[in-house]
């Protein structure tokens, strides 16, 4: 598996095959969608509705948005948050990991999740945080299988769902 920036084009738009990959991937993702309430109908996910949350993601400079390749084809998106908006969270987010459901516990979300840790201790960030919706139980599972511990509990800051908030420390951070 690779991990690549999403590409823009020069109007700062998604390219429209990354973007139909894109839309395949979510729209596969039917019970997250389900839970979140992210996009108005789970069993209609359409092209426009990821490219207008994306764009809300790529407004931001602290957001990257990068896509997991695997045999050229997307199998995940993962997007992060360099710092959280909170002034007294020192630590960067991980904001959403999603893998195509058709490749599911194939190892893909936790080798994505061993990226993203490897990407921040090589900038020398020491640990890692993360929400997931309450009403979430796999979610919850799966990250907590991986070493994220829950520290506590608060209203997501976008649609005020209930979270518990995860983190995870980094061991081996270098310093810049």
């Amino acid at each position: 598996m690779r991990l690549e920036s999403l590409p823009l084009t020069a109007d700062h738009d998604i390219p429209a095959p990354v973007l139909t990959e894109l839309t395949a991937l979510y729209a596969s993702n039917r019970e997250f969608h389900a839970l979140s309430g992210d996009f108005p109908d789970p069993d209609d996910i359409r092209p426009e509705q990821v490219a207008a949350a994306l764009a809300d993601e790529l407004a931001n400079p602290e957001v990257e948005v990068l896509l997991a390749r695997s045999e050229g084809r997307v199998v995940g998106v993962v997007i992060t948050l360099a710092r959280h908006p909170d002034p007294d969270d020192p630590d960067p987010w991980i904001g959403l990991l999603m893998i195509d459901a058709a490749a599911h516990r194939r190892g893909y979300g936790k080798q994505l999740a061993g990226l993203v840790e490897e990407r921040f201790r090589a900038s020398g960030r020491s640990a890692v945080r993360l929400a997931v919706l309450d009403n979430n139980p796999k979610g919850l599972a799966f990250w907590t299988a991986l070493g994220f511990e829950v520290v506590g509990h608060r209203a997501d800051l976008q649609l005020g769902r209930p979270c518990a908030v995860l983190r995870k420390v980094l061991g081996g951070a270098r310093q810049e």
